[in-house]
């Protein structure tokens, strides 16, 4: 069987295989390979006989094609290009994604760091300059293999997934769809109703996928973009409203702080501040879906033990039913 069709796909990457992989790139490890924190993908920290390192990814099996591959690592090379500071594949023997066993992967530079602290006005000031910039990378072009952001790729195939194949315990299920129906047709309505452009975006901008490192005498340090695995076409919000957390006027200030940076370098469209809790609610259905579709991976359960329960699905029903409510009410004021 190959990989593409076992239903633990990376059931073969051993780390003999990883080495053999990176080998093959012309690259010599030493032996000494350290898992990093991926369920997507596999990624793991590999040290050479030089004594650097590299961070060898092992792209999903069937996720990505080649040319969506190809648009992420050419997205990250214009940023490099543009001094915008990312974690970018590194080109070896002539290429950013090579293959083996089975596997696409790519081979980066080890680049250290930690999360930013995200109640510091002058991280978040800073983040948000950091985000302008790539934007305006972004905003250079468009993807034509990666997907859009959009109600229906986000939403409604994640729901309808679910209603197919997710095992939801039959008495919580009514209540569940009802309340996700309820959500997404509100959430379609807003991105429906909201003029906005769509640019090239990092996709999922959390803050573990944000790396610092601090400030040296030469001015060198701040933070740095790991992972653009996610990066699709969606409005520029989309990588800000992840980094707000805490109570509806905490959000507010840390959104306006953000934007403050950002529009230092970028003009930001405030008529995308009503589409936060739209796209929060895809990204709620969507989370739910990913994890059911990823559940024969045995990392996955091991991860999230919690999924599936009955405890999982009626807090989910009650979040989304507190995201009717929230949708409902005025966007986030800067």
């Amino acid at each position: 069987m190959s990989t593409s069709e076992s239903p633990h796909p990376y059931a073969h990457l051993t780390p003999d295989c990883v080495l053999d992989a990176l080998s093959s790139t012309g690259l010599w490890p030493d032996g000494r390979l350290q898992a990093l924190g991926s369920y997507e993908n596999r990624v793991y920290q590999a040290c050479l006989d030089d004594g650097s390192k590299v961070v060898a990814k092992f792209y999903r099996p069937g996720r990505w094609s080649a040319a969506q591959i190809a648009e992420e690592h050419d997205f990250s090379r214009q940023l490099v290009q543009a001094e915008v500071p990312v974690v970018a594949p590194l080109e070896l023997q002539g290429s950013t994604v090579h293959q083996h066993a089975g596997f696409a992967f790519s081979v980066s530079p080890w680049r250290g760091g930690r999360t930013p602290e995200l109640d510091d006005w002058d991280t978040l000031e800073w983040i948000g300059r950091f985000l302008a910039r790539l934007h305006s990378v972004g905003a250079q072009q468009d993807f034509v293999h990666r997907p859009t952001l959009d109600a229906q790729q986000m939403g409604a195939a994640p729901l309808q997934w679910l209603l197919a194949h997710g095992d939801i315990p039959p008495h919580v299920r009514p209540r569940w769809q009802a309340a996700c129906e309820a959500a997404l047709a509100m959430a379609r309505d807003a991105l429906a109703q909201t003029p906005l452009r769509a640019i090239r975006l990092h996709g999922d901008c959390h803050p573990g996928n944000i790396l610092w490192t601090p400030v040296d005498d030469n001015g060198q340090g701040g933070p740095h973009f790991v992972d653009l695995d996610d990066a699709r076409m969606g409005p520029a919000v989309q990588d800000l409203w992840m980094l707000l957390s805490g109570d509806r006027r905490q959000r507010s200030q840390q959104l306006s702080t953000l934007v403050e940076g950002y529009e230092q370098l970028r003009d930001f469209d405030r008529r995308e501040l009503r589409l936060i809790e739209p796209l929060r609610t895809l990204r709620l259905i969507h989370y739910s879906a990913w994890l059911a579709q990823r559940w024969q991976d045995p990392a996955f359960p091991r991860a999230f033990p919690w999924f599936g329960t009955e405890a999982y699905w009626l807090e989910q029903t009650s979040i989304l039913l507190s995201q009717v409510l929230t949708m409902e009410e005025e966007p986030l004021a800067i």
